[in-house]
């Protein structure tokens, strides 16, 4: 049963995050092209802004999962429903800071932003642009979580997909009857209402959950913890973009958010489906105390998910520009070809990746106090050394921030997991870092001293990407295949282990 919800929740999981690059990508052209580069950017400043308050949500939703995994796998329904209670009112709360930040940003940012917009534009665009977001947090996080714990990942991600099919087409045609931005955000924002109306609706007729009757006296422990944990997260998705906008302009806003768009695209294949779609059958695991399939498990996936990320991260990393190239063609209010950046940029990303893997242990164990001082360490250092470097560096200055600090915080999480969950010896990630490091050279190299096709428009690039794609893959089955040949057959092995 295992291995039929894992397989499940990985293919719809990656389908939803094939049309939501689609989607991303058609959406953001559009409005650069239509509205110009600075509402792309102003879009994304006010977006990341309001995502500060998922500071809130995060710090306790893993916690809230980590409880609930121990009653799941007994079907303990009197503790699932009490937890359910408790993290109810908890996101209720949350829901009421959330209007208080939102008030605050619409005295605020107008006023820092005055010198490119008009304080009203501004103001409108963050009250409709949270509207989502507070009906996500009042109505839907509670019964999302369980439907994570219960492996049920691809029933949000049919409910995803649908309403992202609906939100594309419907932007299509509002821009194309030449509307305003406000009246083609606050459609998006009411489609996206949506999901958590489903969602309720399919968990309470699937479980027959009703928590009007049931005391809210469960006490959520460590979830200060989990907030903590959080916060570098929080700082590693959003920090780039508030610096950028507070010590830089829209334009450079924007030009960061046309890679984050591309790269961000490919962390959210890799970590929503093969970590979050796998860490709930990590966490039944872990409740059910069998540390030896555990074990086996990780080891196997492991193999997989690091393999897969590199092929990625690595066709990633040279075909990146030549993208936005083709993508910015004929946009000419800020120069949109950063390749320094974008190298780094890539690298930070696929450290962040490597770290989700086993920081999803950590989740499903529910370890936050235990890592927490990490947690700080890593979101500090991304905010001091970003700050730092924008002056004289700008756009790279905020992205060799952000690698550093995952770096560090990636060897702790490692370390931590390694000695306390897997109970293995650290020396084999470190085999695992040396393999991708080689793969990597060897990619890089090939790429050196093959003719080159002259990128000029999608249909070369498309045949550019097949062609790095497949160079990556070869390297990195051959180097596994000498330096770590247990892992061959990982993916057979693993569905096997998880039946």
């Amino acid at each position: 049963m295992r291995g039929k919800k894992a397989i499940m929740n990985i293919i719809s999981t990656l389908i939803l995050q094939i049309i939501t690059i689609i989607c991303g990508f058609i959406v953001p052209k559009l409005i650069i092209s239509t509205y110009g580069s600075d509402v792309n950017g102003l879009l994304s400043s006010i977006t990341q802004f309001l995502a500060y308050v998922t500071l809130l949500e995060a710090g306790f939703g893993p916690v809230i999962k980590s409880i609930l995994y121990k009653p799941v796998a007994k079907n303990d329904k009197k503790s699932i429903e009490k937890i359910l209670k408790s993290s109810e009112n908890i996101f209720k709360r949350i829901t009421y800071i959330f209007i208080v930040y939102v008030a605050i940003l619409c005295i605020v940012l107008p006023v820092f932003l005055n010198k490119d917009f008009d304080k009203i534009y501004t103001l409108s665009l963050i009250i409709i642009i949270s509207i989502s977001t507070m009906f996500e947090y009042y109505f839907g996080m509670t019964y999302k979580l369980y439907l994570q714990v219960n492996q049920k990942n691809y029933v949000i991600s049919i409910i995803q997909i649908g309403t992202l099919i609906l939100n594309t087409i419907t932007i299509l045609i509002l821009i194309n009857l030449k509307v305003s931005i406000q009246i083609v955000k606050l459609l998006s924002s009411l489609i996206f209402i949506l999901r958590p109306i489903i969602q309720n609706i399919y968990l309470k007729k699937k479980y027959n959950i009703n928590l009007k009757n049931v005391e809210s006296d469960y006490k959520i422990k460590q979830k200060y913890d989990g907030f903590a944990q959080h916060i570098a997260y929080i700082v590693h998705t959003n920090t780039d973009v508030v610096i950028l906008t507070l010590f830089s302009d829209m334009k450079e806003v924007s030009v960061y958010s046309i890679y984050y768009l591309v790269i961000n695209s490919i962390k959210n294949i890799i970590c929503s489906s093969f970590v979050s779609s796998i860490e709930s059958i990590f966490g039944d695991m872990i409740a059910k105390k069998e540390t030896q399939t555990l074990q086996e498990s990780f080891d196997l996936y492991e193999g997989l998910y690091l393999s897969i990320s590199s092929i990625l991260f690595f066709s990633t990393f040279i075909l990146i520009v030549p993208f936005v190239k083709i993508y910015t063609k004929g946009i000419t209010d800020v120069n949109y070809i950063r390749p320094i950046f974008s190298y780094v940029m890539v690298l930070a990303s696929f450290m962040f990746v490597i770290k989700q893997l086993y920081y999803s242990l950590v989740k499903v164990s529910g370890d936050f106090k235990q890592t927490k001082k990490g947690a700080i360490i890593e979101a500090l250092s991304n905010i001091v050394i970003s700050i730092i470097l924008v002056w004289k560096l700008g756009l790279l200055g905020v992205a060799i921030g952000t690698l550093i600090s995952l770096i560090i915080r990636t060897i702790e999480i490692v370390l931590y997991t390694s000695k306390n969950i897997l109970y293995r010896n650290f020396n084999k990630f470190i085999k695992r870092i040396i393999a991708i490091t080689i793969e990597f050279l060897i990619v890089i190299f090939i790429m050196k001293i093959i003719p080159q096709i002259n990128v000029t428009n999608y249909f070369y690039w498309i045949i550019n990407a097949s062609i790095v794609f497949v160079i990556s893959t070869i390297t990195v089955l051959l180097v596994n295949y000498i330096i770590c040949k247990d892992n061959i057959f990982y993916l057979l092995k693993f569905y096997k282990n998880i039946k």
